[in-house]
């Protein structure tokens, strides 16, 4: 094992104890005010810190696990192709919609997910849309792997990469929006479980404008196709699938049971299809070894 390989696992489990240490955090400690009370001085003192910076946190360790799978699977020139648009077009798109309502709805970010931009959007947040919808993606692309054309093979990749991207948000929005400790808000009310229509929308919208771009210019370079097989999509199917669960399990434990319908429904659009492409992708051929013939004649 190199030690790229090593640091990249390392990265993904530091990120999925960050999920967990919250999720923990917010279902579990936080609506028994007692427990916290009760522990040491030390105690508290990280459990306020893990409130105030656990998101930020886990965010961080996301994009680092992503960035360092996408330099050994893509290579640097693929994966900074992919990053500048999904950071850049999505915080144009988060700036728009918490300064105009477009594409999202009116909503805002409160404190907790680190130092805003413009005094309106968290930096971690589109790092977030990077190594989500890069993991997206990646996994619609490896299940669409028996397509002959290229630029159709990118094309449904857009496509279902940004419902996929959706799909996480019907787990993420409710959890990050309505729960006891919220990260942002929205200043309208939602008709679809408090979140507006046009926020769904606005995720597939933005989704696709960024998966587009980066698209584009992966075929300006001329790549050859990706052999993206079910070895290569492990690494993207478990974060799709751990922050997923992520927003789920808080939207779940904390609000009221209706909120199984989007929960469900992200299940459908999301977590069924990305564990088919995964799975449609197929695990790597073997490499033949040729052996010499030996010459048995006796001499």
């Amino acid at each position: 094992m190199t030690h790229g390989i090593r640091m990249e696992r390392l990265a993904v489990t530091a990120h999925i104890l960050a999920m967990v240490f919250g999720v923990a955090g917010l279902v579990l400690v936080l609506p028994h005010p007692a427990w916290v009370l009760a522990l040491p001085a030390v105690g508290q003192r990280l459990f306020a810190w893990s409130m105030a910076g656990g998101g930020i946190v886990y965010i961080l360790l996301g994009a680092l696990a992503v960035i360092l799978y996408g330099v050994r699977v893509l290579g640097a020139r693929l994966l900074w192709g992919f990053f500048l648009p999904a950071v850049g077009l999505s915080l144009t798109s988060e700036l728009l919609g918490t300064s105009t309502g477009f594409p999202f709805g009116h909503y805002g970010y409160l404190d907790g997910l680190g130092y805003k931009i413009a005094g309106l959007v968290p930096f971690t947040i589109p790092l977030s849309w990077f190594y989500m919808g890069l993991v997206c993606f990646l996994l619609a692309y490896g299940g669409l792997g028996r397509l002959k054309r290229e630029g159709l093979r990118l094309a449904g990749a857009v496509g279902l990469g940004a419902i996929l991207l959706m799909a996480w948000d019907l787990a993420l929005d409710p959890a990050m929006s309505q729960t006891p400790v919220p990260f942002w808000e929205f200043q309208e009310v939602g008709a679809f479980f408090g979140m507006p229509y046009r926020n769904l929308a606005g995720w597939v919208g933005t989704g696709v404008v960024f998966m587009t771009v980066a698209a584009l210019g992966w075929g300006v370079m001329k790549v050859q196709r990706l052999n993206l097989d079910r070895q290569n999509l492990t690494v993207p199917l478990v974060i799709y699938l751990v922050n997923f669960l992520f927003g789920a399990v808080i939207s779940l434990g904390l609000l009221a049971g209706s909120y199984w319908i989007p929960i469900g429904l992200g299940v459908g659009l999301g977590v069924i299809p990305a564990v088919v492409c995964w799975w449609v992708a197929g695990w790597p051929v073997p490499t033949q070894v040729v052996l010499p013939e030996l010459d048995l004649v006796a001499r």
